[in-house]
């Protein structure tokens, strides 16, 4: 979710123009965003409550308890994060086809490694959570496109806030503390609602910046599709972790 470098630089429109080319260019990113959505759903969907699907990706543990992950499992746990550094790292070297590819080849593989939330989870409280995220995600975004207050220095914030996260995360692997994994959904929660305005209005500079129909706004598009996409899916996750009813 940095600010990416791309191959040529933008040129900056002015007056009703820049308007024009904002909301075509947030229209493609919200529309690359929507379908990565969808094949992440129906992905999940497949393998977690198909059996013979599920079975490739978990095995049941020791008498019966919980799940491990097979070989492809791990691939499918750690593929995901590759491919964003692949799309983030070669932004300059690929081109805006290849990088679709790779971000619904993404979007896909997160799809088949959230589908154990329908083992873990009740169905109706994943779908009530999942409407409580995209409630708060588009109150977020609309006051991320809305807003004359500049929030670099909040995203930076953020940022930092996110590595905090991500270590507390990692380190309650191995301590299990149900504290900790309180706390650290409930900082999730606050991190991603506000990243979403950050890249919100990030986007929008972008869109007033960019030459709609170029490759490069095709690419810009697309990193910025990812970064809502990544936004939506862990705001998701943090308020499934406090509000889903698990089975």
């Amino acid at each position: 979710m940095e600010q990416n470098q791309f191959p040529t630089q933008p040129t900056t429109i002015y007056g009703p123009d820049a308007t024009s080319s904002t909301r075509t260019f947030l229209s493609s990113v919200f529309s690359y965003m929507a379908m990565a959505l969808v094949i992440s759903g129906l992905m999940a969907w497949w393998f977690g409550t198909d059996e013979g699907m599920s079975a490739w990706l978990r095995v049941p543990g020791a008498n019966g308890l919980g799940f491990h992950p097979t070989g492809l499992g791990y691939v499918v746990m750690f593929a995901p994060l590759i491919l964003v550094f692949v799309m983030a790292g070669m932004v300059e070297r690929l081109s805006s086809t290849v990088m679709l590819g790779v971000f619904l080849l993404y979007s896909a593989l997160t799809g088949m490694s959230l589908s154990s939330i329908f083992i873990i989870y009740q169905l109706g409280s994943i779908f009530s959570v999942f409407f409580m995220a995209a409630g708060i995600f588009t109150i977020m975004a609309i006051a991320g496109y809305t807003t004359k207050t500049d929030l670099t220095k909040l995203g930076s914030l953020l940022f930092i806030g996110l590595i905090g996260v991500i270590i507390a995360s990692v380190i309650n692997m191995f301590i299990g503390s149900s504290t900790m994994d309180y706390v650290v959904s409930i900082l999730g929660v606050v991190i991603f609602t506000g990243l979403t305005a950050y890249d919100m209005q990030k986007l929008k500079r972008m869109g007033e910046q960019v030459v709609n129909g170029t490759e490069t706004a095709q690419k810009m598009a697309l990193m910025g599709a990812l970064s809502l996409y990544l936004d939506f899916i862990n705001l998701f996750l943090m308020l499934l972790r406090l509000f889903g009813r698990r089975d």
